[in-house]
């Protein structure tokens, strides 16, 4: 997969209350570079407890669930966009379906 933009990934962990967030984040995404995901089967076998919502949006907990990130995927292009990386109370905030 293509991951756009991982400069959002950083930028969230390198803010001071999120930095344990780094070492998941990078796990993350080096996991997304390398899979060729084909289903949302494929990714629910991967990451049990990832959500997939409506417009091609799936969120994944983060650090034990500290963390949320929503990207929107598309699949026959095999591109990751990341649309969202926050805490819990910041994902409250915003719709994960639409963002």
């Amino acid at each position: 997969m293509r991951v756009i933009a991982r400069k959002t990934l950083i930028d969230f962990y390198k803010r001071e209350e999120c930095r344990d967030a780094k070492g998941p984040l990078d796990v993350w995404w080096h996991e997304a570079k390398k899979a060729k995901w084909k289903s949302w089967t494929d990714i629910k076998d991967k990451y049990r407890s990832a959500s997939v919502l409506k417009g091609n949006r799936v969120v994944f907990n983060i650090s034990g669930n500290k963390y949320r990130l929503v990207v929107k995927i598309n699949l026959p292009a095999q591109v990751v966009y990341i649309r969202f990386i926050g805490t819990h109370k910041e994902y409250d905030k915003i719709d994960a379906e639409e963002i």
